[in-house]
């Protein structure tokens, strides 16, 4: 009778920022020989489309008090606890040998199941803050792994730094080389993560449109925009004889990263993780509606290394932008120190250091 291989869940979902270093982790263990399942929901599968396709996705039901009226949050509990249902049922039919939770609520059944059936267990919080879901559970796990550091947690939880995991496209570009800005084309990426950013579509097409004509007509831009604000944002451009290509999402991120003399984006977990492998000079720009000002402590490393610019939503506005701008695209130097200054803050081995504490984790539960 042949042994079957051994499984991980990878519970994740809501946003890019938890699925892409859960796809980076998939890519890991199956290399390794592991048997991989996704478990998510509806929202969290629409971000599965580059994983592996031998990765099975489990949708499970789950939801948030964060969102609807009162009927939605009604049927919170009842969701979830079908969700939670639903998973045990699944691990009782084929036992993971470790669950990794990525946060994001869809990520609650898989972890409580899990909880449940005592089988080996862990998280990784991608944010400098622990997020409301891994709050949850940080207790309840073997260990809680951070991308960034430091994470602010509670005392006593046994805590690893194994940074950001991000995904195999990423790591091919991993510290390409950088050219500084000069006179000959130029490249500009505009990032709002996962789900866009109306404030970047507002405020960087005109702090663009303000540069001095001798970068402008050196200058492309890639202007990741949402649907309703993508047709004024391109329009704009347009108008203003700017090189621009706009769309809602960009499938090939790190080869436009690579080939970018400045990044303008959130300070997403994620979003940092890339700029720093692949080592860029950026303009972070983090979410001012965010609770726990998690994408602040995101930035501050990479600020901190003299990598990127912070500009918190209070000041960004067309004109200091444009000066920022052109304070980085006029002085070749100083864009190269940051882009040094970048590459050192990353950690391109995350991915395989997560994959080691998964492994170490099945490890001590066969003992």
């Amino acid at each position: 009778m042949s042994v079957k291989a051994p499984l991980l869940v990878i519970a994740a979902g809501g946003t890019g920022g938890h699925m892409f270093p859960a796809q980076a982790l998939a890519e890991a263990m199956l290399r390794k020989g592991w048997r991989v399942k996704l478990s998510t929901d509806a929202r969290g599968a629409r971000y599965t489309s580059g994983f592996p396709h031998t990765v099975e996705i489990e949708q499970i039901a789950s939801a948030t008090f964060a969102r609807g009226g009162i009927v939605a949050k009604l049927v919170v509990i009842p969701k979830i606890a079908g969700g939670v249902i639903g998973s045990i049922f699944k691990m009782l039919c084929d036992k993971p040998d470790v669950v990794v939770g990525f946060g994001g609520y869809p990520s609650i059944p898989a972890l409580a199941a899990a909880t449940i059936l005592r089988r080996p267990r862990m998280i990784h919080e991608q944010n400098g803050v622990l997020g409301r879901v891994n709050q949850v559970f940080a207790k309840r796990v073997s260990g809680v792994a951070c991308g960034t550091w430091p994470t602010e947690l509670p005392e006593g939880i046994d805590i690893a730094h194994t940074g950001n995991p991000v995904r195999n496209t990423v790591l091919e570009r991993a510290g390409a080389g950088y050219i500084p800005p000069g006179d000959y084309p130029m490249s500009l990426l505009v990032m709002g993560g996962s789900q866009g950013a109306r404030i970047l579509s507002d405020v960087v097409p005109p702090a663009i449109a303000a540069l001095p004509l001798d970068i402008l007509q050196n200058l492309r831009v890639s202007h990741q925009a949402r649907d309703e604000d993508g047709e004024r944002v391109a329009h704009f451009y347009a108008e203003q004889g700017i090189n621009a290509d706009v769309q809602p999402f960009f499938h090939d991120v790190p080869n436009r990263m690579s080939e970018a003399q400045l990044v303008i984006s959130r300070a997403g977990a994620s979003s940092v993780a890339d700029i720093s492998v692949i080592g860029r000079p950026s303009i972070l720009v983090p979410l001012a509606a965010a609770i726990r000002d998690e994408q602040s402590a995101n930035a501050r490393a990479l600020t901190e290394a003299g990598g990127a610019i912070i500009m918190p939503e209070s000041t960004f506005t067309v004109e200091a932008l444009s000066e920022q701008l052109a304070s980085v695209l006029t002085n070749p130097e100083a864009a190269q120190q940051m882009a040094n200054a970048a590459l050192n803050c990353g950690k391109p081995d995350a991915t395989q250091q997560l994959a080691a504490l998964v492994e170490h984790l099945a490890t001590l539960n066969s003992k």
